[in-house]
C-alpha cells in the first residue's frame, strides 16, 4: 500500500513507486550506515532516519513529487531510491538517487535517474533540474557526468554543509 499517490515508473529491470511502510526498514539501514550514507545525509539514531523516511512521504503530499523506491521487478525488493527532490531551503529541484548495500554497479541508479528526469519534464513539466553532490562522493559525481550533467558552482548546503551543483540537460534535450 502506497502511502502516496505517485505513478508508477517502469524501465526494463525496475520499478519506480511510491513509498510504502514495508520501504523504512531498508531506508533507515541504509541512513544509519553512515559509511554508504554520509554523501545523502545519514544519521546517528535510529529516530532520525525514520523522520527522514516520514519526511519523504510528506514532502510527496506539499510538492506533488518526490524520491520513488526503486524495486527490482524480477523479485519485488527494494533497491534505494530515486525521484526529485526540493525541501524548503534547497536552491531548486533535484534529481537524486541512493542504491542500497548489494546493488551497486548494476546500472540501477542510471537507470532509475534517466527514467525519474524524464518524469519530471514530461510530466511534472520541470524545464531545469540540479544534481547536489558532496565533494568526493565520486560514484554520484561519474554518474550525474554519465547522465550529461554538468559542474556549474559549489554552493553552501545548510543541511549537507559544501555540495556542488550539477546542472542535467533541459527537456529539449532529454526528451528530444
Amino acid at each position: 500500500m502506497s502511502l502516496v499517490s505517485a505513478p508508477r515508473l517502469v524501465t526494463d529491470r525496475l520499478i519506480l513507486r511510491g513509498p510504502e511502510p514495508r520501504d523504512a526498514e531498508p531506508m533507515i539501514a541504509f541512513l544509519l550506515d553512515r559509511s554508504r550514507s554520509d554523501g545523502f545525509g545519514g544519521y546517528d539514531h535510529r529516530g532520525d532516519a525514520w523522520r527522514w523516511f516520514a519526511l519523504n512521504v510528506g514532502h510527496w503530499h506539499l510538492r506533488g513529487y518526490g524520491y520513488f523506491t526503486i524495486e527490482m521487478k524480477d523479485s519485488g525488493t527494494p533497491a534505494g531510491i530515486c525521484g526529485i527532490w526540493n525541501p524548503e531551503g534547497w536552491p531548486e529541484p533535484e534529481l537524486g538517487w541512493v542504491v542500497f548495500e548489494g546493488y551497486e554497479g548494476q546500472g540501477i541508479a542510471r537507470e532509475a535517474a534517466e527514467r525519474a528526469r524524464r518524469y519530471a519534464y514530461a510530466d511534472l513539466g520541470l524545464t531545469t533540474l540540479t544534481s547536489n553532490i558532496v565533494p568526493g562522493n565520486t560514484r554520484s559525481i561519474a554518474l550525474a557526468e554519465r547522465l550529461g550533467a554538468v559542474h556549474e558552482r559549489t554552493y553552501q548546503n545548510h543541511h549537507m554543509g559544501e555540495d556542488m551543483l550539477f546542472r542535467h540537460p533541459g527537456p529539449e534535450v532529454v526528451l528530444a
